[in-house]
C-alpha cells in the first residue's frame, strides 16, 4: 500500500496571504482522494520526531535558537517565514513525516510526504522557506540505524539543493545529485557530489535527455540501496520562480524516469514534494498529483 505523510499542520502556520502557497498541502490530498488515486487509509499522520535525530545533521546551537524563537531578524528574513512556535511545530512534523515515509518505503518500495523537500536548510541555518532539512535528517536516520548503506539523493527541484549538499559534503554514505536552473536561486551554489546546472527556458526533450544521461549511470556508480527524491514542480514553464520550460506532461515524464529507475532496480524510494509557485494553483496540484498517480501505477 502507498503510504503518504500528511498533517493538517502542513497548511496552516502562516498568516493569510503569505506568498508561500500553503494551500497546496490541503488541496493535493483532497484531489487525490476525490479522483480515487488514494483512499483515506493511504494517509498517515506524522508526529514529533525525537530531537536527537534532528540534531544529527543540524548544529545544536542553531536548534536551540530555533526552538526558543531567538533567531535574529536577519536569520528570520533569510528563511522567508515569520518565525512562530506553530511554524517550528510544523517543521518538526514534516521531519517526522519524511523519516516515517522512509520506513514505509523500506516495507512497500515507495512512500511519500506531501510536504518536505526542505533542501535549503543548512546544518547551522535556515534559508529559502526551509528551517530544517528533512532530506538530511531522513538520510542520516537510515544510515545511523543501518537501514541503508548508501543513500542517493535525487534533487530535481528547480533550485539547487544547497543545504543538503553542505550537510553531506563529507559524508561518503550519501551521494547528492542536483539538477537545477543555473541562473536561479541560490546565487551562491554549494558543491553537490554531482551538479547539473541547466540554462533558462529548457524544454521537455532537452531536460529528459540530460536527466537520463546523468542519473541512469549513478545506479552502477553509486550502488545506492535507498533513494530520496526531491520532486519540486517549480520546473514548470508556468512557475513564477522557475525560469525553466517544462510542460505538465514533461514534469510527469521526469517523475516516471526516477520512479521506474527505483522500481526496476528494486531500490526503496521516498518522495518529498519540494517547491511549486505557478500562478494557477491547479497547475501545481496537477503536477504534484501526477507523482502519486505514477507511484500507484508502477508500484501497486
Amino acid at each position: 500500500m502507498l503510504k503518504i505523510a500528511w498533517s493538517s499542520k502542513y497548511a496552516h502556520p502562516l498568516p493569510a496571504g503569505h506568498r508561500f502557497p500553503m494551500e497546496k498541502y490541503d488541496l493535493l490530498p483532497e484531489q487525490l482522494l476525490y479522483e480515487g488515486t488514494i483512499l483515506s487509509e493511504n494517509l498517515f499522520e506524522p508526529s514529533f520526531l525525537e530531537m536527537d535525530w534532528i540534531r544529527g545533521p543540524h548544529h545544536g546551537s542553531y536548534l536551540d535558537k530555533l526552538t526558543q524563537l531567538s533567531l535574529t531578524k536577519s536569520e528570520i528574513r533569510k528563511t522567508g517565514f515569520p518565525l512562530s512556535s506553530s511554524l517550528v511545530e510544523r517543521e518538526v512534523h514534516i521531519m517526522d513525516g519524511s523519516v516515517k515515509a522512509c520506513l514505509f518505503a523500506l516495507e512497500h518500495g515507495i512512500a511519500m510526504n506531501i510536504a518536505g523537500g526542505t533542501h535549503h536548510a543548512f546544518s547551522d541555518r535556515g534559508e529559502g522557506f526551509c528551517l530544517l532539512n528533512d532530506i538530511g535528517i531522513s538520510a542520516n536516520y537510515l544510515i545511523k540505524n543501518q537501514l541503508a548503506q548508501k543513500v542517493l539523493v535525487v534533487d530535481l527541484d528547480v533550485h539547487q539543493g544547497n543545504g543538503t549538499a553542505e550537510i553531506f559534503q563529507e559524508v561518503g554514505e550519501v551521494f547528492t545529485f542536483s539538477m537545477h536552473g543555473a541562473a536561479n536561486y541560490p546565487l551562491q551554489k554549494e558543491n553537490s557530489d554531482l551538479d547539473v546546472p541547466l540554462p533558462d527556458k529548457v524544454g521537455d526533450e532537452f531536460y529528459m535527455t540530460t536527466l537520463k544521461k546523468n542519473l541512469l549511470p549513478l545506479i552502477d556508480q553509486v550502488a545506492p540501496d535507498f533513494i530520496i527524491y526531491q520532486c519540486g514542480v517549480d520546473v514548470l514553464a508556468t512557475d513564477k520562480l522557475g525560469r525553466l520550460g517544462l510542460s505538465i506532461e514533461g514534469c510527469k515524464e521526469r517523475d516516471r524516469i526516477v520512479l521506474e529507475l527505483a522500481h526496476q532496480n528494486q531500490i526503496p524510494l521516498m518522495c518529498c514534494m519540494g517547491g511549486g509557485y505557478s500562478e494557477k494553483i491547479s497547475h501545481i496540484i496537477e503536477a504534484h498529483a501526477n507523482t502519486y498517480r505514477l507511484a500507484q501505477e508502477l508500484f501497486f
